[in-house]
């Protein structure tokens, strides 16, 4: 008697059918089996594979805005910028976390991430610049007018498109 050996699929290749299996879910509507597979990947592609678990954090956030979770949105977003590998997908994780931040001003949702910010902050504290950042947002979804400057432009333009 032969015995075949599988190999389980290797933590890539596992990553890439989920990415697939997520898309077709979400093509198809079915955005809770979608962010499952997104949260799978994520789970798997956290320590090894940051250029995924980036890209998979912004497809969730993008699922959470069809959803109307605004507030989930911007999480999943802050998250993926958080563990960005490198400056270009840093930058672009911000430009991204704009555009979602200008539609929740466009449909007056901004309020909705003036509380319960607490473990969203949490998970940002070691990164100085983008702790500040997220308080501030903070504040002006709060109502309140800040004069908070960044060393990032990308974060001045997304304050000054928020404040203005």
């Amino acid at each position: 008697m032969m015995v075949i050996k599988y190999e389980p699929l290797n933590r890539r290749e596992r990553i890439m059918r989920l990415f697939r299996e997520a898309i077709e879910a979400e093509n198809a509507r079915d955005l809770e089996t979608a962010k499952r597979k997104l949260d799978e990947i994520m789970e798997l592609a956290r320590e090894e594979e940051p250029e995924f678990y980036f890209e998979a954090c912004f497809r969730l956030a993008e699922i959470f805005l069809q959803e109307d979770n605004y507030r989930g949105a911007v999480k999943c977003a802050l998250r993926g910028i958080h563990r960005a590998p490198n400056e270009d997908l840093y930058r672009l994780g911000i430009k991204r976390l704009g555009d979602i931040l200008f539609i929740m001003k466009g449909e007056n949702r901004l309020g909705e991430i003036s509380k319960d910010m607490d473990v969203t902050l949490g998970l940002v504290r070691n990164n100085d610049e983008l702790y500040r950042f997220v308080q501030t947002l903070v504040r002006i979804a709060g109502g309140e007018k800040v004069e908070e400057r960044f060393s990032l432009e990308e974060f001045n333009e997304i304050i000054e498109l928020l404040r203005g």
